[in-house]
C-alpha cells in the first residue's frame, strides 16, 4: 500500500505543477490523478466504498462552496448586471443547444432541457482563477463575467429542485415550472430566515466560546444537517449542502466561515475528483473519441456564438464581448456535479454511457479554456485578429487614474475612507482581496480593485508612486497583513504618509513601530466619541473637551496607555 501511497502522490504533484503553469486549475489535475491511479491506467487504486464515500463528502464540499459565494444582498446589489446579463447568457446558450440535443440524442424533451442547461454553465473556479492570473477582474469585461458566473451560481437552486422531476418519464411543462418557481422561492426565503434568526444567534455562542473545533464542527453539522433534511422531505442531498452554504452566507461570520473552511475544502474536493477519475470508464471513452472530440467543439463553438451575440446586444465592445464568451466557452463543475449527483441518486433517465461521454466533454472543454485564451493573445498581438480594436490590457478608466491616495482594505473604514475623498473630489483608489467587497463597491461607484495590497506589483500596478501619491491608508483589520503591506508601500515609495487603523492600543503601538504617520486605534477613538457627547451633554464646554482629547491623545495615547483591557 505504501509504494501504491507514494506513486499516487509523485503523480499529484507533477500533475499538479504542469497545469499550474498551464494555468488550469489543480482540480482537474486530482480528476487526472484520479484517472492514472485507477484501474483502467495504473491500477493503483480500485473505486471501492472507501472512495466512493470520500467523493461523495466532496460532493458535499463543493455544493456547499457553490452555496457560500451566494449572499443575498450582494445578489440585490449587482441585481441588473446578474439578472440581465447572467440570465440572457444562460438562456440564449440553452436555446441553441436544445434543438441540437433533441435532433440527435435519443433524451426525452426534459432530459433535453436539463443537459442544454448544465451545458450552459461555465467553471466558476476555472474561470475566477483565470480573470484573477490575468490581472483581468478589475477590468469591464472581468466584472461582467463575473456577474454572470454568479447568475450561474444562484441557477444551481431551481436545477436541483429539478433533479427529482429529472427521474420521472414524463411531465407537465406547466405545472413543473411552477412548482419548481414555488419551491425555489421558498428555499431562497427560508435561507434568509434561518440565517438571521437562527444560525446567526446559533454560531454567535459558538464565537464566544473561543475554540476554533467548535466552530468547524458547527460548520460541518450544518453542512451535514442540510443534506440530511433535504434527504429526508425527496430532494438531493447536493441541495442541502448548498442551502447549508447559503445559510451561513447570511450570518456575519461568512468571511470566517470561508477563512476556516477552505483548507478542508479542497482536501475533500480533491476526493470528489480523485473518485470521479478513477470512475470514469476510459474504454468506454476510448470507443467513443470521435463523439467527445465532437461534442468539445460543438460545445466551445455554441457557447461562444451564444455568449458573443448577447454580449453585443447589451453593446459590450467586440473585445470584451470576444473575451467573455471565450471564457465562458466551456462547462463547469456544476455538470460533472449535477452528473455525478444523478448516478449516486439513482436517476436513469440518461444512459450511463452517455453521463460518462458528457463528463469527458465537459472535463476537457475545461482544460482547453486556457489554451484556447494562449492562442486569442497571440493572434491578437499579431494582429490576425481584432486588428481595427486598440490592444489594451486594462479598462480606461483603471488605467488612466492617477491616484493622489491609496486605500488598502475595503471594509467599513475604507468606504468611509473613500466617500469623504470622493465628496472633496481627491482621485483615489481602494485595494482588497475580497472579490464580493470589490464587485459591490464597484457597482455603488467606489473605484475598487481586486489585488494583494502587501505585494509590490499590485501597488505599482494600481498608482503607486514615489513623487505622485500624496498618502496611503492601510485600512486593513489583520496587523500582520498591514505590516506586509507596511514593508512593500516603503519599498515603491520610502517618504509617503501612511495613515493606519488599528483595532487596539497594542496594534497602534506595533504600526507606530513600522514608521506609519498616525495609527488610530479604533476601540479608543469611538469611545472618545462616545466620551464627547456625554460630556457635551452634561454641560462640559468644548474648549475644555477639545483640552481633554489633546491630552488624552498626548505622546500618542500614553494618557489611557493603562487601559485594563482592549477586547470590548
Amino acid at each position: 500500500m505504501t509504494p501504491a501511497i507514494l506513486i499516487f502522490f509523485a503523480i499529484l504533484f507533477v500533475l499538479v505543477c504542469i497545469l499550474r503553469v498551464a494555468r488550469i486549475g489543480t482540480l482537474v489535475a486530482f480528476l487526472l490523478a484520479g484517472i492514472v491511479s485507477g484501474p483502467y491506467v495504473l491500477n493503483l487504486f480500485q473505486l471501492s466504498e472507501t472512495w466512493a464515500f470520500l467523493g461523495d463528502l466532496g460532493m458535499l464540499f463543493l455544493w456547499f462552496n457553490l452555496g457560500l459565494g451566494i449572499n443575498m444582498r450582494r445578489l440585490w446589489d449587482m441585481r441588473r448586471t446578474i439578472f440581465g446579463f447572467g440570465a440572457a447568457q444562460v438562456l440564449m446558450v440553452a436555446f441553441m443547444l436544445f434543438p441540437i440535443l433533441a435532433g440527435i440524442t435519443p433524451w426525452s424533451m426534459l432530459g433535453c432541457i436539463m443537459v442544454a442547461l448544465l451545458l450552459a454553465m461555465s467553471s466558476t473556479s476555472a474561470d475566477m482563477q483565470l480573470l484573477i492570473d490575468r490581472n483581468q477582474l478589475n477590468t469591464n469585461m472581468g466584472r461582467q463575467t463575473f456577474s454572470i458566473l454568479l447568475f450561474q451560481d444562484l441557477l444551481s437552486i431551481p436545477l436541483l429542485a429539478m433533479l427529482p422531476v429529472f427521474a420521472g418519464k414524463s411531465f407537465n411543462l406547466g405545472a413543473t415550472a411552477i412548482d419548481i418557481v414555488v419551491l425555489s422561492v421558498a428555499l431562497i426565503l427560508g435561507v434568509v430566515v434561518v440565517g438571521r434568526f437562527i444560525l446567526n444567534p446559533l454560531m454567535r455562542l459558538v464565537a464566544k466560546l473561543k475554540s476554533k473545533e467548535a466552530f468547524l464542527l458547527t460548520i460541518m453539522l450544518t453542512i451535514i444537517g442540510g443534506a440530511i433534511v433535504m434527504d429526508l422531505i425527496g430532494l438531493p442531498t447536493g441541495l442541502g449542502a448548498f442551502l447549508a452554504g447559503m445559510l451561513l452566507s447570511e450570518t456575519i461570520y461568512r468571511h470566517q466561515i470561508s477563512a476556516e473552511i477552505t483548507p478542508y475544502s479542497m482536501l475533500f474536493l480533491a476526493f470528489f475528483f480523485i473518485a470521479l477519475g478513477m470512475g470514469l470508464n476510459l474504454s468506454l471513452l476510448g470507443q467513443n473519441w470521435y463523439i467527445v472530440l465532437a461534442g468539445v467543439i460543438g460545445l466551445v463553438f455554441i457557447k461562444f456564438a451564444a455568449i458573443f451575440i448577447v454580449a453585443r446586444v447589451r453593446h459590450v465592445s467586440v473585445p470584451d464581448s470576444a473575451m467573455i464568451a471565450l471564457i465562458l466557452a466551456q462547462g463547469g463543475e456544476f455538470g460533472l456535479l449535477m452528473l455525478q449527483t444523478m448516478k449516486t441518486a439513482g436517476i436513469d433517465a440518461l444512459p450511463q454511457s452517455h453521463q460518462e461521454i458528457l463528463t469527458a466533454i465537459i472535463i476537457v472543454s475545461i482544460m482547453l479554456t486556457p489554451i484556447l485564451l494562449a492562442v486569442f493573445d497571440y493572434l491578437r498581438r499579431r494582429g490576425k485578429i481584432l486588428s481595427a480594436y486598440p490592444l489594451r490590457s486594462v479598462d480606461e478608466r483603471d488605467k488612466d487614474i492617477r491616484p493622489a491616495v491609496i486605500i488598502c482594505g475595503f471594509g467599513r473604514v475604507g468606504q468611509i475612507i473613500a466617500e469623504m475623498l470622493a465628496a472633496e473630489n481627491i482621485p483615489y483608489v481602494a485595494i482588497d482581496l475580497d472579490v464580493n467587497a470589490v464587485m459591490i463597491g464597484r457597482e455603488r461607484g467606489f473605484n475598487v480593485v481586486y489585488g494583494n495590497t502587501s505585494t509590490d506589483a499590485v501597488l505599482r500596478d494600481f498608482g503607486l508612486a514615489p513623487r505622485r501619491t500624496r498618502a496611503v491608508v492601510i485600512a486593513l483589520d489583520n496587523v500582520a497583513t498591514a505590516r506586509d503591506t507596511i514593508h512593500a508601500v516603503r519599498n515603491i515609495a520610502p517618504r509617503v504618509k501612511i495613515f493606519a487603523r488599528a483595532r487596539n492600543l497594542a496594534d497602534t503601538e506595533e504600526l507606530l513601530k513600522e514608521g506609519v504617520t498616525q495609527a488610530l486605534p479604533e476601540t479608543i477613538e469611538s469611545s472618545f466619541m462616545l466620551g464627547t457627547g456625554i460630556l457635551s451633554h452634561l454641560g462640559v464646554s468644548e474648549s475644555k473637551i477639545r483640552n481633554l482629547l489633546t491630552e488624552l491623545r498626548t505622546d500618542n495615547y500614553a494618557g489611557v496607555g493603562k487601559t485594563i483591557s482592549d477586547k470590548n
